[in-house]
């Protein structure tokens, strides 16, 4: 299936980019996907204890199932004053 993928803050400067296009098994997670990332970068391994995920603008947990079409976000914490 296909899914948007969504970068915020440093992980979009890790990847190079704000928005992917990705294909995701059947019975897929947002856990899923962005394992699939963390193969392709990385760094972005070091964000994964703190970031928050959102499908289709709604906060969500990593072990979301996902659908067709649906857009992943995934979102450093966020800091400053």
């Amino acid at each position: 299936m296909h899914v948007n993928v969504r970068l915020f803050a440093r992980l979009k400067d890790i990847a190079g980019t704000g928005e992917l296009a990705r294909q995701a098994p059947p019975g897929a997670t947002a856990r899923t996907v962005w394992d699939t990332l963390v193969n392709e970068f990385a760094q972005l391994r070091d964000y994964e204890a703190s970031i928050s995920v959102a499908v289709n603008e709604e906060y969500s947990r990593m072990d979301v199932a996902i659908a067709d079409g649906d857009e992943i976000a995934f979102l450093p914490p966020v800091s400053g004053g």
